[in-house]
């Protein structure tokens, strides 16, 4: 990661069921809300729409959101400069009025927010080319 003591960065993780046919709904959702978590901080975002992702005999990532035979996986995650950066930016994502569900000027939530599963994680590897 980096000398010691050298601040490191933090990731918030997600994976969540989308309508099968739901990628451009779920591109346009993600571009509008991402855009206010970059404004208050984060410094990289991906959101990846599953291209192969095998169902598996024990476990996989559609057993882990619950996904409906007609809904696909979304696999995605923020980077934030470190934890500090990130429980404040989030603190200011949630406070920002335009993350109100109610306004009919954001587009609609394309999937099943209950069944999302995320978390924040520390590095602890990180590889560049």
């Amino acid at each position: 990661m980096g000398p010691e003591g050298a601040r490191s960065s933090y990731v918030d993780g997600f994976i969540l069921a989308a309508p099968s046919n739901g990628k451009e709904a779920f591109t346009d959702f993600a571009n509008t809300f991402d855009a206010i978590f970059m404004e208050y901080g984060a410094a990289r975002i991906i959101e990846a729409w599953g291209d192969d992702v095998p169902h598996g005999k024990q476990t996989d990532f559609f057993r882990a959101v619950q996904a409906k035979d007609d809904e696909n996986v979304a696999f995605s995650w923020v980077e934030w400069p470190d934890k500090a950066a990130r429980d404040a930016g989030t603190k200011k994502v949630m406070e920002d009025p335009r993350m109100d569900p109610s306004n009919t000027d954001n587009p609609p939530m394309p999937f099943d927010g209950q069944r999302m599963v995320y978390g924040g994680f520390t590095p602890v590897v990180e590889l560049r080319g």
